[in-house]
């Protein structure tokens, strides 16, 4: 296989797990029966609106809502309003969406339905801070744990103990309406209270779990922040909670099927493919090595073989550059691998964004050094400066999608080919 048709084939990968999740194929068939009252939509996510119009295009009896998208992540909608805000630090659109959400549950009867459209992204976008705590703490409390290399698990514990809205709240708060969440998930294990925090389902976390996290990052919060953590009063709904006695979840499109539609489109071009897992967490860098070491292993293949993964990865910025898990995964990589000529690879966020640019990922090949070289670019040091955003764009290896209006997280492929006779 060619370098070009090597990259052609690795894409392909990734647009087949993308089109795995896509709201308009997955979402219809979960879709709850039509209550004897009224169905109110609400939602947040890098997938809501998508979700919302493939709502609104099986839906045939009364609708309304409201959901809330990343900026350039809309879709058209007839019945339900879609709010564009802020990710993955939240902003004053996504508060004020958040706030008329939470307005737009209560009062409601055992007759009504609530419709709930969860995917990630939604802990930023639906940011309603809770009583004392104003949006500029969150902020700064975001921000801090985003630079540290906190989990998914831990932010969002973190954010459901900040929050109004968060950790069943906004079940609790359309009780006794019947809550159906449907969900698309981002995260490892596909944990329902971690899936835009939560916001439908019972809270196995504690204010004192949410200080620990804080804690161990040594991060210190705003003052208001510390007083809520440290009073600790009003905690999230628990598992046996009354008011969540109505709430059903639906999972409707997981990283693991994702996965396996690479691994079929891999079968079809006659590649074999070897899921390794869809839940690896850690250091970007730290993964990197690991798997080159795997892949390293392998280079006896006799045909071409793919190795795919999942899962979410973290890097704890030390240097002043650009770029997401998934770049510096690439990067680290690359430079792990020093340009063996059996080995071509791709990582990429599947929302399209990978942490806050505008590319989704990169990808690398065994001249990629070389053509570093070539270009007097130290790919070393634009590691160390947690720059890998600039280095693929320098090499013009970005991955870059545009708005996917989906996310099941990372993706990842190492294509291995046989060696040279």
């Amino acid at each position: 296989m060619s370098v070009a048709d090597s990259r052609f084939f690795l894409r392909s990968l990734l647009d087949a797990a993308i089109a795995a999740a896509a709201p308009a194929s997955v979402l219809p068939r979960y879709l709850p029966a039509q209550p004897k009252g009224r169905t109110i939509v609400v939602g947040a996510g890098k997938a809501a609106a998508a979700m919302a119009r493939a709502v609104e295009d099986h839906w045939r009896g009364d609708l309304s809502g409201l959901v809330i998208a990343r900026h350039g992540y809309g879709v058209a909608c007839e019945r339900i309003e879609v709010i564009e805000a802020s990710h993955p630090v939240p902003d004053a659109a996504g508060m004020d969406a958040a706030r008329r959400i939470l307005a737009a549950v209560q009062g409601l009867s055992a007759d009504d339905l609530v419709l709930f459209l969860a995917s990630g992204g939604g802990s930023a976008l639906m940011a309603l801070p809770a009583p004392g705590i104003e949006l500029a703490d969150k902020q700064a409390v975001t921000r801090a744990l985003l630079k540290c290399g906190a989990t998914i698990g831990e932010i969002n514990c973190v954010r459901k103990h900040l929050s109004a809205i968060k950790g069943g709240r906004l079940a609790a708060a359309a009780f006794p309406a019947r809550a159906v969440a449907l969900a698309i998930s981002d995260v490892v294990g596909d944990d329902p209270s971690v899936i835009a925090s939560g916001a439908t389902v019972p809270d196995p976390t504690t204010y004192e779990d949410a200080a620990a996290i804080l804690r161990k990052y040594d991060i210190v919060p705003p003052p208001a922040v510390a007083r809520r953590l440290r009073e600790a009063t009003d905690e999230t709904p628990k598992p046996g909670d009354r008011r969540l006695a109505r709430s059903e979840y639906r999972l409707i499109a997981t990283p693991q099927q994702s996965l396996d539609a690479a691994a079929k489109a891999a079968r079809d071009a006659g590649v074999t493919p070897a899921i390794l897992s869809d839940a690896l967490e850690g250091e970007a860098r730290a993964v990197a090595a690991d798997q080159a070491a795997l892949a390293m292993s392998k280079t006896g293949t006799a045909s071409p073989l793919v190795l795919l993964s999942g899962g979410e990865l973290t890097v704890t910025v030390r240097g002043q550059g650009r770029g997401g898990p998934n770049t510096e995964f690439i990067l680290a990589l690359a430079l792990a691998l020093k340009g063996h000529p059996q080995f071509h690879a791709l990582a990429a966020d599947t929302d399209g964004i990978d942490g806050t640019e505008d590319n989704a990922g990169a990808i690398c090949d065994p001249a990629t050094l070389a053509r570093a070289a070539d270009a007097k670019l130290d790919l070393a040091s634009f590691l160390a400066n947690n720059d890998s955003y600039g280095a693929f764009a320098a090499l013009g290896d970005l991955v870059v999608t545009g708005p996917t209006r989906t996310n099941i997280n990372d993706f990842r492929a190492i294509l291995i080919q046989p060696p040279q006779s």
